[in-house]
């Protein structure tokens, strides 16, 4: 064989293993995807057996693809890949501050510190629909605790003042975030206010029929 065929049967070789391996690696983001969507919508819904069940599915996609890819760091690190890390971060994270539970570190989900803390700006989207649904039954002390868990994210991204390249446009994500946290805080400051004159009108119509009665 010339050296020129030896070059195009090694390199046919080559991009055919790398073809396989990201086919595959598109496959298992997909189904990582469905798997965090299925469990942000479970714990929503209250059913944190599911949300669970599917967190130990997408655990399992996360270990194989990982091991897939290893000889391939570009398909790792490929945009796709750590998009879907990233939606396998917002929904534990997501169940876990819902359920108020310690949450992991980057090395226990064994994702990228960049690709986690993208993921910890996307709950607050979710933390903030959890809000409005205890605030459709009123005021009450969870919705505070969730709020102030936002404004400890917050906290954090906004010292993260690095290039994008470093962490992956964090910092478009944390203006996004301010706005969320912002309304979010508008919107318990205004139920309260409504909680608090709905008892006032009550305490006083007490008042008024026992007045009226003596």
């Amino acid at each position: 064989m010339t050296f020129f065929d030896t070059l195009s049967e090694k390199t046919h070789q080559n991009f055919e293993a790398r073809h396989q391996v990201r086919e595959n690696a598109l496959n298992q983001t997909r189904a990582l995807t469905r798997c965090s969507a299925n469990a942000i919508r479970a714990i929503h819904r209250g059913e944190k057996d599911i949300a669970e069940e599917a967190m130990r599915s997408g655990r399992t996609i996360v270990e194989d693809l990982k091991q897939s890819v290893k000889p391939y760091p570009e398909i790792y690190f490929s945009g796709y890949t750590q998009d879907a890390l990233k939606e396998y971060v917002e929904a534990r994270l997501t169940i876990d501050v819902i359920s108020n539970q310690p949450l992991p570190m980057p090395e226990e989900l064994g994702v990228e510190y960049a690709t986690y803390i993208r993921g910890l700006a996307e709950i607050i989207g979710e933390l903030r629909r959890r809000c409005l649904d205890i605030l459709r039954q009123g005021y009450s002390d969870e919705a505070e605790r969730l709020l102030t868990f936002m404004d400890d994210i917050y906290a954090i991204l906004v010292t993260l003042d690095y290039p994008d390249a470093i962490t992956d446009g964090l910092r478009r994500q944390t203006d996004l975030v301010r706005g969320i946290i912002e309304r979010t805080r508008a919107d318990l400051t205004l139920s309260l206010r409504e909680q608090r004159l709905q008892q006032s009108l009550q305490d006083f119509e007490t008042r008024f029929n026992g007045h009226a009665k003596g």
